[in-house]
């Protein structure tokens, strides 16, 4: 009987240990699942159709021509149609500089002011530096952020290899220039995002991820999920698309051919409302004598997929933070702009937000706005014609209303007083409606989240007495109790 109780004992042992390593394993895996979805998966989870991608500042990362010297690669870089670059410590300098020189943080005041003199001639500008390496001390890092400064560079893009960024952080205090941390692939200190973000976090926000793609695609890490999890802190990317996720030896290939699935990476940085820029740097070995050609295939896709290509964004952002520059007011109330979000909230009324750097004739105007309740009244006014000096310009312009409370051509979406619109899109109190304005000649067009809801071919009526054919937009605050929000402003000129 005593071997049967042991025999038992010993199998619920057994089992145990067995179920436990399991559950442990499963457990490691879940915690995991977020690195070893695919680029294609990971869709599923997130739904980007909806998402009107930006358009981003496009640079190159001079390693992808490092076959060619510094000033070769200017050539290259305005070839492309690029005007911003990331150049790298190291690549050789060329032009009339001594053979061998370098490009980087230690070149002599003349070789500098060769290398500016050059920028200028191409209309090419420095908008990072790296992968560059310092220690950590004050002399090490001086001599990179004051070489930073001297050549108007944003931002220093590294791998520290020590934990204690207190130096960094107030060097980056001190200089205003930020600090992205870059990631190559496992088994490398910051090959998962997760690392950096620990060690960023409390730090100053100029502190932050200079994301490459395709090394978290080499390291088995979804890009998408990758940014999702560095939101707020991602200061520069590294736009890469291989042809394999979660092979080391992956190659590159032109956006839209590989598995990053780029299309959903943008999204992503346009959801995030991304300020920096997308830095190309293609590492194919097999094209690293001629590059250009791939490139050029990758920058064509990336035009395609940008909504907001062709557009112009009319509320402007600088270093991070958005600002009223170009834009004025007329009336009572004001606009306060929130800098980081640029998103505007109407105070007091009534007054007019206008933007006073151009009149437009035809064009297309998209902008998101919401409401604070049913009763929030506002709305967007087009080819006002003249500085407003008084409330006269209302009998002059078109206003396309936002008030969810009205009815017919005072309802959300109608041309005020002249025009209703033809059906009701627009969303509950709280949330954010896309409206688009297409004017060209005597025709209004009007969709409400994607919805056409007025198609109107103008003409004097209502509190319209007669209007331009070109002017100046603006946006309507009318009272602080039930203000309105506007953000994401936009337009493009029709020819």
């Amino acid at each position: 009987m005593k071997n049967k109780v042991c025999l038992f004992v010993a199998f619920l042992f057994i089992a145990g240990v067995f179920y436990g390593a399991n559950l442990q394993q499963k457990n490691a895996k879940k915690e995991k699942m977020w690195v070893e979805k695919s680029p294609k998966e990971q869709i599923v989870s997130t739904n980007y159709k909806d998402v009107r991608i930006k358009k981003f500042p496009i640079a190159v990362q001079c390693w992808t021509f490092r076959k060619f010297s510094f000033f070769e690669t200017l050539d290259k870089v305005k070839e492309l149609g690029v005007f911003y670059l990331q150049p790298y410590p190291g690549q050789k300098l060329g032009g009339e500089a001594v053979p061998l020189s370098r490009f980087d943080h230690n070149m002599s005041e003349d070789q500098i002011k060769q290398v500016k003199q050059k920028l200028k001639e191409y209309g090419i500008r420095l908008v990072s530096y790296g992968v560059v390496y310092f220690e950590n001390n004050e002399e090490s890092m001086r001599k990179v952020f004051d070489f930073a400064r001297k050549m108007g560079i944003r931002t220093i893009v590294t791998e520290p290899r020590y934990d204690d960024f207190s130096l960094i952080e107030r060097m980056v205090k001190k200089y205003n220039i930020n600090i992205a941390i870059h990631n190559h692939p496992d088994p490398t200190k910051y090959a998962h995002p997760e690392t950096v973000l620990k060690r960023v976090k409390g730090l100053d926000e100029r502190i932050g991820s200079c994301a490459d793609t395709g090394h978290w695609m080499r390291t088995g890490v979804n890009p998408v999920e990758a940014l999702r999890m560095l939101k707020g802190r991602i200061i520069d990317v590294h736009l890469k698309d291989l042809n394999e996720f979660g092979i080391k030896d992956a190659v590159d290939v032109p956006f839209g051919q590989g598995k990053a699935n780029i299309k959903s990476i943008l999204a992503e940085l346009t959801q995030q409302n991304f300020p920096g820029y997308l830095a190309i740097e293609y590492e194919n070995p097999n094209e690293v004598d001629n590059p250009s050609p791939s490139i050029k295939k990758g920058i064509e896709y990336i035009k395609s997929i940008t909504y907001y290509q062709d557009y112009e964004e009319i509320l402007r952002r600088s270093y991070r933070r958005y600002s009223k520059h170009g834009w004025n007011h007329y009336g009572p109330g004001y606009f306060e702009l929130d800098e980081k979000t640029g998103v505007l909230k109407g105070h007091g009324g009534m007054g007019l937000f206008w933007y006073s750097v151009k009149k437009y004739k035809d064009f297309i105007l998209e902008l998101d706005f919401k409401c604070a309740d049913k009763y929030t009244n506002s709305g967007i006014f087009i080819r006002v014609p003249d500085m407003p000096k008084n409330n006269d310009y209302i009998y002059h312009s078109f206003e396309i209303q936002i008030n969810d409370s009205g009815k017919g051509v005072h309802k959300t979406a109608a041309v005020y007083d002249a025009e209703p619109p033809n059906a009701d899109a627009f969303k509950e109190s709280g949330e954010w409606n896309h409206l688009k304005i297409v004017l060209k000649g005597k025709n209004i067009q009007v969709e409400l989240n994607s919805v056409g809801v007025l198609d109107w071919d103008a003409e004097p009526r209502g509190k319209v007495k007669d209007f331009a054919n070109e002017g100046y937009i603006g946006l309507q605050n009318h009272d602080s109790r039930s203000p309105a929000y506007f953000k994401n402003i936009f337009i493009k000129e029709l020819k």
